[in-house]
């Protein structure tokens, strides 16, 4: 087993806060918010969820695998974004898979809610008029396609994961590619994740579930841009967002064979199951996931320099990812960074686009700002609100826990 630690060689994104990288890095350094209205469907009268995190339009005319004739049949955004964000991530780096190479590139890319979207149209088209569904719509909907999409783009031969562990996916993706090459199963990982649910009762569900964020008849109207809050003492669930984020690693034998440059690590982590609830979050065990991917990295928590949180605006379980850090760097706990007060909830894709908001601001020297606080409390923590602030960070913490109580902690290094 190679116990070198798996490198960074670049990473892409597609948020709410736009499509290009500089795009979302600058909105996000100036503390806007990318939640709006939602509509992505027609609202019913007195639907339950107003607003949402949305993507904008990519433009997509420089990319042949990705004009209508050859999207045709993959309905389903989670491959347009997905293909999109890998394609530019490998053009970033400069890395081509060549037929030598391909057998020594995993792909780890996944997704968690898929291409749901598509088979619930067949679905109503089924019900409505009798027309069966088309050839694709199935492929649509089968989890582990995004990843055979990105496997068949990229010329990526080697093992092939779709790790799904709900709203912890894009890290558990990075994790299992570093697993990988760790092991001597690959050299390259292609890794990160995309979803986009903002589809009419996967929405509907998430309110009557009373995690998503939901007018009520008694609460005075506000502007889109202020419903995502975490741990702020106003906090009201979650915003259903959407994006894809891809993190392309390598061994650093790889790296430096072929003369990729790279400034970033993943210097521990941590995998752990709460067995105890289908959603609600458990303290013990996210400290023990926590405390894993310190032990994993070799590093004390006074290393810590940062925090990327989890943090979806729930009451409980803002209130508990406190109380986590709280019993590991006790009174000393660093700045910790919301990115869904900004972005909102992409769900599998959450912990991916948070990974690389995280990254890049090691590289800049900053970390964002958590927007919409007012202080609770109940959870006494510096959560950088408003606006960015200049820190120097050689280790930074992320954090992220997923239904059936999936938890997933990265550590990354900044090299040098």
């Amino acid at each position: 087993m190679n116990t070198a630690r798996p490198v960074v060689l670049g990473y892409d994104a597609v948020s709410p806060l736009g499509t290009s990288f500089e795009e979302q890095w600058s909105n996000a350094a100036a503390g806007r918010s990318g939640v709006g209205p939602l509509t992505r469907f027609p609202l019913r009268h007195h639907f339950p969820v107003p607003v949402a995190g949305q993507v904008p339009d990519a433009d997509i005319t420089p990319y042949p695998f990705l004009r209508p004739r050859e999207m045709v049949h993959w309905k389903s955004p989670i491959f347009k974004y997905g293909m999109l964000v890998v394609h530019r991530t490998l053009q970033k780096i400069g890395l081509i898979i060549s037929d030598e190479l391909s057998p020594r590139v995993a792909t780890t890319f996944s997704t968690a809610i898929g291409g749901l979207d598509a088979v619930l149209d067949a679905d109503r088209t089924l019900v409505q008029s009798g027309q069966l569904p088309k050839p694709y719509v199935n492929p649509n909907s089968c989890i582990n396609m995004v990843g055979g999409k990105v496997s068949i783009l990229t010329n990526a031969t080697g093992p092939i994961l779709t790790t799904v562990t709900a709203c912890a996916t894009g890290s558990t993706s990075l994790i299992i590619g570093s697993l990988l090459l760790q092991n001597n199963m690959a050299d390259v990982a292609i890794c990160g994740a995309v979803d986009f649910p903002l589809v009419e009762s996967i929405v509907a569900g998430f309110a009557t579930m009373n995690g998503a964020y939901q007018e009520s008849e008694d609460y005075t109207p506000e502007p889109p841009a202020r419903a995502s809050r975490p741990f702020s003492a106003d906090r009201r669930g979650f915003i259903i967002s959407e994006g894809a984020g891809c993190v392309v690693l390598s061994t650093r034998e790889f790296a430096q064979a072929h003369g990729f440059p790279y400034a970033l690590e993943l210097a521990g982590w941590s995998l752990t199951a709460d067995a105890y609830h289908t959603v609600a979050p458990r303290e013990e065990t996210i400290v023990h996931c926590i405390d894993g991917a310190l032990n994993h990295a070799g590093i004390n928590p006074g290393d810590i320099d940062a925090v990327n949180a989890h943090a979806t605006s729930t009451r409980v379980g803002d209130e508990v990812e406190y109380r986590a850090l709280r019993r590991i760097f006790r009174d000393s706990i660093p700045p910790v960074s919301a990115n869904k007060s900004m972005i909102g909830h992409a769900m599998g894709a959450s912990s991916a686009l948070e990974g690389i908001f995280a990254m890049e601001g090691m590289l800049r020297g900053t970390i964002l700002p958590t927007i919409n606080y007012t202080p609770d409390p109940a959870i006494g923590i510096d959560c950088v609100p408003g606006t960015s602030r200049s820190l120097n960070q050689e280790y930074v913490l992320k954090n992220a826990f997923g239904f059936g109580g999936a938890n997933a902690c990265i550590i990354f290094h900044r090299i040098g």
